[in-house]
């Protein structure tokens, strides 16, 4: 494998990683996990290395801020400067709940 290759690699990992775990955590936002996957598809055949690498750093852009945004509100919950502040009782209370073993329930919503 060449080195762009690998950078390429790379670069897909980390953003589908980010794409899983910041945006699609739940199965009816899949769409975003198969969009990505579908645009390193369509672009894997591009042979300019200008374009290539305008690309690559898009996806790394891309992928830089989304962690940054989940990392800024999870600053502003611990700040408690949260807009949500059910999330973030949720998050608190189960933290609360695994530091004792235990699990909060699942709750019904029709």
């Amino acid at each position: 494998m060449s080195a762009e290759a690998l950078q390429v690699a790379k670069v897909y990992r980390h953003l589908f990683r980010a794409v899983k775990k910041h945006v699609a955590k739940e199965d009816r936002a899949r769409h975003f996990k198969e969009y990505v996957a579908e645009e390193f598809r369509n672009n894997c055949k591009l042979s300019d290395p200008s374009s290539i690498q305008q690309k690559i750093k898009l996806a790394h852009n891309y992928t830089f801020l989304l962690n940054s945004v989940h990392h800024h509100q999870d600053l502003l919950f611990s700040y408690n400067i949260a807009v949500d502040r059910s999330d973030e009782m949720k998050k608190v209370l189960g933290k609360s709940a695994a530091s004792v073993g235990l699990q909060l329930p699942e709750v019904y919503q029709p």
